[in-house]
Order: C-alpha cells, then sequence, then structure tokens
C-alpha cells in the first residue's frame, strides 16, 4: 500500500469534518508544488516533504493539526501558527470544527518551508582518514644486500 493510499485510508476514517478538513489541506499542499511527495511515517501520520520534511498531520479527537517541522524558523506574516508556539523548531496550524483557511496564505506558508529545505546546508561528506591496524609495529630497515 503506497503512502497516498495509507492517507486516503485516514481520512475515510473519518467521514466527519476532520476528514474533510485533512483532504482539503492535502489538496492546498499538493497544489504548492508538483514535487512534494506524500509519505507515511511514525505510525500513522501523513507527512508531505519535498528537500525534507515539510507538514506532518494528523487528525485528534477535536482538531485537525497540520505541523510545519521547522515552523519556528519561517516567517508567518498571516499569523497562522496558532500550536506549538512555545518551542525552538516546531510550530502548527490546528483546526476545530468550522474554522476555515486562507489558501493562499497557507500556500505562501508551504513555500516558505521549501525554501527553507532548500536553502538549509548539505551535509558534508566526513573526510576519510586511512587507520592504522591497532596491531601493526613498525618495520625496521633492511640491511642492503650484499653487505
Amino acid at each position: 500500500m503506497t503512502a497516498s493510499d495509507e492517507i486516503d485510508q485516514l481520512i475515510a476514517k473519518h467521514p466527519d469534518w476532520r476528514g474533510a478538513k485533512l483532504a482539503e489541506m492535502r489538496r492546498i499542499i499538493l497544489e504548492v508544488d508538483p514535487g512534494i511527495v506524500e509519505e507515511w511515517k511514525w505510525m500513522g501520520s501523513p507527512v508531505w516533504e519535498l528537500d525534507g520534511i515539510l507538514i506532518v498531520g494528523d487528525i485528534f479527537k477535536t482538531k485537525v493539526k497540520l505541523g510545519f517541522l521547522y515552523g519556528a524558523s519561517l516567517d508567518d506574516p498571516h499569523g497562522l501558527f496558532n500550536g506549538e508556539l512555545g518551542g525552538n523548531q516546531r510550530r502548527s496550524v490546528e483546526f476545530a470544527e468550522g474554522h476555515s483557511v486562507d489558501e493562499e496564505a497557507f500556500k505562501d506558508l508551504v513555500r516558505r518551508a521549501i525554501e527553507r529545505n532548500r536553502a538549509k546546508p548539505a551535509k558534508a561528506a566526513k573526510a576519510k582518514t586511512p587507520k592504522t591496524p591497532k596491531t601493526a609495529k613498525p618495520t625496521e630497515p633492511s640491511e642492503p644486500a650484499g653487505s
């Protein structure tokens, strides 16, 4: 089963407003960039990635939560973040029943998350240094031939 299939099933398991909200937000997220990939991680969470994790979705009893993994480092000029505001890394947009979203403002936030992922420095490859075996003993110079 693909990650998209898993997300479809999660939405279908919640035929109320929560499934509809997750389906709406999924559509909005995927419209931002054709390179966004859906994943299924951490025993049941939809994840959207592009050059790294962008957003983790969750359905709770009274809310739908979209957590931006590096939300604390993103500008939020429209004030969409309303959850996890005290942390150093994450921020979330949380929806209760009846809450709506400004689609363009949310898309802008997703674009900012993509830009942040693309701007992060690539991990430098560790320099490989040859190791000397622990049991190796220095060799003594040999005597010249014919001595």
